[in-house]
């Protein structure tokens, strides 16, 4: 049976000139996606469950979800086409009627933050993972020189 999709965590989060980096993959393979500044920090603050003062973007996207019986019950970093990364947003509605499925086309630095905020299941298209270059050896050589990379806790 072949394998459709690959399980992913988010390894380190690096400052760069344009953005940031965002490490992600498990211990077979590491890739980057490149994402805005605040993207970065979002991710980053949902990483660490940080404190707000008032919420954010994706906090209130989140409240509205619970205030709807919606939760995020996946997401999937589905191809890379022209340099750019695509998404889908797998959404779950439980409530009186049953339960309801929705995939929602999305960015990967969205769907990376709404998952990380609700610690839910994060994958990789497995052809897409197959294609990717392995960024292993650069991620574990920037943790060895110390620089802070805002890793997950489970890397």
């Amino acid at each position: 049976m072949k394998r459709d999709v690959v399980a992913v965590d988010i390894r380190g989060i690096l400052p760069t000139n344009s953005g940031c980096a965002i490490f992600v993959g498990n211990d077979q393979k590491v890739f980057v996606i490149q994402v805005e500044h605040n993207m970065g920090a979002v991710i980053g603050m949902f990483l660490r469950d940080t404190p707000k003062e008032r919420p954010l973007t994706h906090d209130l996207i989140n409240n509205i979800f619970k205030g709807f019986g919606i939760s995020v019950e996946r997401v999937v970093i589905t191809e890379l086409k022209n340099s750019t990364y695509f998404a889908r947003l797998i959404l779950q509605q439980q409530n009186e009627l049953g339960r309801k499925i929705v995939e929602i086309d999305a960015r990967p630095s969205d769907c990376l933050a709404l998952a990380t905020a609700q610690k839910r299941p994060m994958f990789v298209a497995a052809s897409l993972f197959d294609q990717v270059e392995d960024m292993s050896e650069m991620l574990e050589r920037i943790n060895q020189n110390g620089t802070d990379t805002d890793a997950d806790a489970t890397a």
